[in-house]
């Protein structure tokens, strides 16, 4: 059995739901940023595997119940089969910012842990979310590439990139220009110029 080409690594707040300051605490927070259930629907009927990575310390911080958020990731799971996508696994930090583990980004640790799952083939992944954290890890882990979205919380993205000498392959405006951007990609249709650029 090969290993599992064109995986897309999503991360979630602020990538494919709102993200908010006081973290996401209940199902009743969780809002859909406007086409991003298009987006991964979009991605699945293009052959992209979808599977989210994200940091959720609001367990730690004891904002947020494992049932609940169980349930929150169950919720969005449905919803995006709902709308014709597919979201093959959700991994999760439960930790710390100061706890050192090796699972919260920019560690590669979960992308590590999925790779195992899946047998994936890093080197055709794509790492997707709205911080550099996500950039990093998606550098970090050896995804073949980044995608920067501007539709988190932090309006100088770029600025703490170039700080850290960090750059996502392509920069858009939310999830459902990465999803277009990543589907030409994966028919081999490069854009010219893709690094910091926008659709």
């Amino acid at each position: 059995m090969g290993l599992l080409k064109k995986v897309v690594f999503l991360d979630r707040d602020g990538t494919i739901n709102v993200d908010s300051a006081n973290y996401i605490k209940s199902r009743s927070e969780f809002d859909f940023i406007p086409g991003s259930l298009a987006a991964i629907r979009d991605l699945t009927v293009n052959g992209f595997t979808a599977i989210v990575i994200t940091n959720q310390s609001a367990l730690a911080r004891r904002l947020v119940s494992p049932a609940e958020l169980d349930a929150m990731h169950a919720m969005m799971c449905r919803a995006v089969a709902e709308a014709g996508g597919n979201i093959t696994d959700v991994f999760f930090c439960p930790h710390m910012p100061d706890e050192g583990c090796k699972c919260r980004k920019p560690a590669p640790g979960l992308i590590d842990i999925a790779r195992q799952k899946y047998r994936i083939d890093l080197a055709d992944s794509i790492m997707v979310g709205d911080s550099a954290k996500d950039i990093a890890c998606g550098r970090n882990a050896g995804c073949g590439r980044t995608v920067l979205v501007e539709s988190g919380l932090d309006p100088d993205v770029e600025k703490e990139l170039k700080r850290k000498s960090i750059s996502a392959d392509y920069v858009v405006n939310n999830l459902q220009e990465a999803a277009a951007w990543i589907s030409r990609v994966g028919r081999g249709n490069f854009p010219l110029s893709p690094s910091q650029t926008r659709t």
